[in-house]
């Protein structure tokens, strides 16, 4: 009886052990899963999901055909060679720009690119790439208007998109604007004559003036400030941080941002 007990004994442990063993395995397994290093059991690619606000051609906008999905411009293609370089597949989780810092913040996208300027005040909130595009605000105007420089919109009827560097710029000036959600709304307000000015983006700008006959571009560097575009992502997230920035500054240094820049600034 003693015997029969003592082989029972080890019988359980050894049960236990192999249980230990393929549970450890297991939880790997999840863990490698979750974190996105190799392809999940069911064969589907570990995703990358980056937050933009596709009203900001030729940065990001809706396209026939775009380079993820039906999202198009440059940041699109930098996110889609970043998925590249990370082994992970680029989604798009396209919202209101002013949605996209909480998004990160609540985990609906694991980064955020939307031509967004690094600010003082969005540092203390999210990290930031390494920039990727400098840019400055213009002023759009009619081919006719008399606007020459920013002082001159002191009373005029200004159009901004809201959240863009644009608003912040006019509220420091000290003029009223009103704003709207879409860069493609305030050109319209501004074609149709119910505006003077439209102020944006200077790459933006460039897009919506080729796209839009009647209109043209004021600039005024001393009232505007150069700005840099970088990759938002969750505070402390330095892992998913230094990817990005790896992959950034590879692009950047082969001159594959450049040739993007150049090549979506062209199209008509």
């Amino acid at each position: 009886m003693k015997k029969f007990q003592k082989i029972k004994k080890w019988a359980v442990i050894g049960l236990s052990c192999m249980t230990m063993l393929f549970g450890a395995v297991a939880c790997g397994e999840k863990k490698e899963a979750a974190e996105g290093g190799s392809d999940s059991g069911s064969g589907e690619k570990a995703q990358i999901v980056f937050g933009t606000n596709a009203e900001f051609p030729p940065f990001e906008y809706v396209g026939g055909q775009g380079v993820i999905d039906q999202y198009d411009g440059i940041d699109m293609a930098i996110a889609k060679q970043i998925g590249d370089d990370l082994g992970k597949e680029a989604t798009i989780n396209n919202m209101e720009f002013d949605s996209l810092l909480l998004a990160l913040e609540n985990g609906q996208v694991d980064a955020v690119i939307a031509g967004m300027t690094v600010t003082d005040e969005r540092k203390e909130s999210v990290d930031f790439s390494v920039p990727y595009y400098t840019a400055t605000q213009v002023m759009i105007v009619k081919e006719d208007s008399t606007i020459a420089k920013a002082a001159d919109m002191a009373d005029k009827k200004i159009v901004v998109i809201q959240g863009y560097t644009g608003e912040t710029v006019v509220q420091d000036l000290g003029y009223k604007y009103e704003s709207f959600k879409k860069g493609s709304e305030a050109i319209m307000e501004l074609s149709n004559g119910k505006c003077d000015v439209v102020v944006i983006d200077s790459a933006t700008a460039e897009k919506y003036v080729k796209d839009n006959a009647g209109l043209k571009i004021v600039e005024d560097t001393d009232a505007f400030g150069s700005e840099e575009y970088a990759i938002a992502v969750k505070k402390g997230n330095t892992e998913l941080l230094n990817q990005i920035n790896t992959s950034i500054q590879k692009m950047l240094d082969d001159g594959t941002i450049s040739d993007l820049s150049a090549k979506y600034l062209d199209e008509q």
